[in-house]
């Protein structure tokens, strides 16, 4: 009833996109990253993280509950998080629902990627493969958009 940190943060470190080619639902999360004093990406700190959603109501509730969740959190923390954690902030989803939480997850992942990749880091082959999946299923519903 009450989303928290709907927005855009301008000059992000990281954006991410995701989207459900079902239920149209698609969710943007823009993070903007403290860097570790020693050089580490591992320490370095999501200090702000916001979201633009459109969606149903549990794509928005989603959306802002893990952007709840990641905050002050480290972008690998970031990564663990899960659909469990979304459901369970929120005392739980319907299971026609539960999607949505995997959105907000693939969002988040996409920007941190996306941060990675603009700082050169180490990108592990998980998220790889979650960005090459997430980038495929992307492209396929703005294929399908076109037509």
């Amino acid at each position: 009833m009450n989303p928290r940190n709907a927005g855009e943060i301008e000059k992000a470190d990281g954006v991410g996109i995701a989207g459900n080619m079902v239920c149209g639902d698609v969710m943007q999360i823009f993070i903007k990253v403290n860097k570790s004093a020693d050089g580490n990406n591992k320490h370095d700190l999501i200090e702000d993280i916001k979201f633009k959603t459109m969606g149903c109501a549990a794509a928005i509730a989603t959306s802002s509950m893990i952007t709840e969740i990641a905050m002050r959190k480290t972008a690998e923390e970031g990564l663990k998080i899960t659909m469990e954690d979304v459901a369970d902030a929120l005392d739980g989803l319907p299971p026609v629902k539960m999607h949505c939480s995997n959105l907000a997850l693939d969002a988040l992942a996409e920007a941190i990627y996306d941060y990675f990749s603009k700082n050169n880091y180490e990108i592990s082959e998980d998220l790889k493969n979650a960005h090459k999946r997430i980038k495929k299923e992307r492209e396929y519903a703005e294929h399908l958009g076109g037509k």
